[in-house]
């Protein structure tokens, strides 16, 4: 099961980094929320904890950094929508990956330490 959601927090995320850096839709987002000079170093860093996920797969501390690097990430994500007044349904999916990865993390964590 945990390899399964690895798996599709790895997809996802490296198709949203993928879009941040590349759309002007996703430009148009982080103006919204006050970031546009963090847009590419946001994307830039899904793009990693992406990949970062699927290494982990074969090297269990990799994906250990990756899956907390994105927790973080989603916390602030959700943070910053709170802070714009989103409605909790437009923050949802920020909190509901935090805690995806976070649980991955938690997983990976484990089998460190077996």
């Amino acid at each position: 099961m945990l390899t399964l959601l690895i798996w599709f927090s790895a997809v996802a995320f490296l198709i949203y980094g993928a879009s941040c850096v590349c759309t002007a839709r996703m430009a148009a987002e982080f103006e919204r929320y006050g970031l546009a000079k963090y847009r590419i170093v946001t994307g830039t860093l899904q793009l990693l904890g992406g990949a970062g996920l699927l290494l982990g797969l074969i090297a269990p501390l990799v994906g250990l950094v990756a899956a907390g690097g994105l927790t973080l990430q989603m916390l602030l994500g959700f943070g910053v929508r709170l802070k714009i007044r989103d409605s909790l349904l437009l923050a949802s999916p920020a909190f509901s990956f935090m805690i995806l990865n976070g649980w991955i993390c938690y997983g990976f964590y484990q089998s460190l330490s077996q």
